[in-house]
């Protein structure tokens, strides 16, 4: 096994593989890419589409954001707001955007069929084309970002399927407390808000393994790199330190993204620990923005049905991109599970892949759920007989800082589901970090949010974070 010491995972937001990789290797037919005969029909046909002209306005398409509720999902999977018991079709994208309240502005439906060319994401693509792509990478279910987030920490979402039905703190087991638990050191690093702070297991330790982003700057430089590393994006603007959201979710301008993948590669690959490190870069779930492939069937991972549709977590959600970078992996790999001989079939990777690949490494023991028990492992894609592929010795992205007029525009935008649900959430964490057992309170659900604007919701959540932290 490849002497990994440690995991890196930056998870990103709302964009599907075709979205951001599509046409990574054109003509291929070896890669499950865009052949451009790809589109949707709702009242006209929408085919994919790319704008060589990457201005701020294409960088930020689909613009307003695409709907990703459950229902929204199943419309975009099935055409219609119920699940079938057929394949997804993938035909009701266009359909689903076409349809939605018009209060954001009008929507143009074939804004979600938009695609980046790899000159255009030049980070994530050379890192993909450097290391590893996996273009059979799926979301835990066909839900919202929590519920995808939850998976790749938990194995569950313990039956939601919506940010807005969840109980906080998150009462399932995480990785991050399994790590605490088998001595491996771990931490968090974000930049305003970070969603795994709702996991109920670590709220003891959080004051103890949250850092801001750039401790992980520093620790990389160090080489002083915990076992296991969970980045978390900028999700809001805001507007006293003129930052804007690099989390990649539409509307948000993907080169913002770039700038962040591009920040951890760079520390990464200058790092003393980079010949034991692996680097896992993907997505919670797609946000509304088409991809081709349909998501097959799942293991439920549990008996937990806490939501109003029947679901039982038995199918993926949409593909996202996932780009794996060690220099134990071969360039220019397209990294795929392992067919079950058994049953003639192939589990695809999905985010509890994430929790698989790290229990293996470092001898974490029995599965969470039986939805991680089933993932795949990244471990067979380390596969070089030692740490050979450096890779490019950085890698550049636009640095243009955010215009005035900008900042102004997404810091008065209404909040996003996500935006939303992190501030309301946030009225639930203690005001002070928790040193007893008892001071961490029942689970209650998400309360309403009150934040009229993103600059509103980015005070509230960041404010009451760092009160809990101890990071007044």
């Amino acid at each position: 096994m490849a002497d990994i010491q440690h995991v890196v995972v930056l998870m990103l937001e709302n964009r599907s593989f075709d979205c951001m990789l599509g046409r990574l290797y054109p003509g291929d037919p070896d890669y499950r890419g865009l052949t451009l005969n790809e589109s949707n029909v709702y009242g006209m046909t929408y085919g994919v589409w790319n704008d060589p002209h990457m201005t701020a306005a294409i960088a930020s398409v689909p613009d307003p954001d695409p709907g990703e509720l459950f229902t929204d999902m199943n419309m975009q999977l099935f055409g219609q707001t119920e699940r079938l018991a057929t394949t997804p079709t993938m035909h009701g994208f266009a359909q689903s955007y076409g349809t939605l309240p018009a209060k954001e502005g009008w929507r143009d439906p074939g804004a979600v069929m938009h695609y980046f060319t790899p000159d255009q994401v030049p980070v994530l693509s050379s890192l993909a084309k450097a290391f590893g792509v996996c273009d059979q990478w799926h979301a835990s279910a066909p839900c919202q970002t929590w519920p995808n987030r939850f998976f790749a920490h938990t194995g569950t979402s313990l039956g939601h399927v919506n940010n807005n039905t969840f109980h906080i703190p998150f009462e399932a087991p995480s990785l991050l407390r399994r790590l605490e638990d088998h001595s491996k050191t771990w931490r968090v690093y974000f930049h305003d808000m970070p969603h795994s702070i709702l996991l109920k297991d670590i709220w003891l330790y959080a004051a103890f393994h949250y850092r801001f982003f750039s401790q992980f700057l520093a620790d990389a430089h160090t080489g002083a790199l915990p076992n296991y590393s969970f980045i978390e994006p900028r999700y809001f603007t805001d507007l006293f330190t003129s930052l804007i959201p690099n989390d990649q979710h539409p509307p948000h301008n993907v080169l913002y993204g770039e700038q962040l993948i591009a920040q951890v590669y760079n520390a990464l690959r200058g790092s003393p620990s980079w010949k034991r490190t692996l680097l896992i870069i993907t997505y919670d779930e797609h946000g509304g923005c088409y991809d081709h492939v349909p998501p097959p069937a799942a293991i439920p991972p549990d008996n937990a049905m806490a939501n109003d549709y029947n679901f039982k977590f038995d199918a993926y959600g949409v593909r996202v991109p996932a780009v794996i970078v060690s220099p134990y992996i071969p360039p220019g790999s397209k990294i795929r599970p392992r067919q079950n001989a058994a049953v003639s079939t192939t589990t695809p990777f999905d985010h509890t892949s994430i929790i698989k690949t790290v229990c293996e490494l470092f001898s974490l023991g029995a599965a969470f759920t039986a939805r991680d028990a089933a993932a795949p492992s990244l471990v067979p894609a380390l596969s070089l007989a030692a740490p050979n592929n450096d890779g490019p010795p950085s890698v550049t992205a636009a640095l243009d800082q955010p215009p005035v007029s900008q900042l102004i525009t997404r810091g008065a935008a209404v909040p996003n589901g996500m935006q939303a649900s992190l501030s309301a959430a946030a009225t639930i964490l203690p005001q002070a970090p928790p040193t007893l057992i008892n001071t961490v309170p029942t689970a209650g659900k998400v309360p309403e949010n009150q934040q009229p604007s993103v600059a509103k919701a980015q005070a509230n959540a960041t404010v009451r974070t760092n009160l809990f932290l101890g990071t007044r």
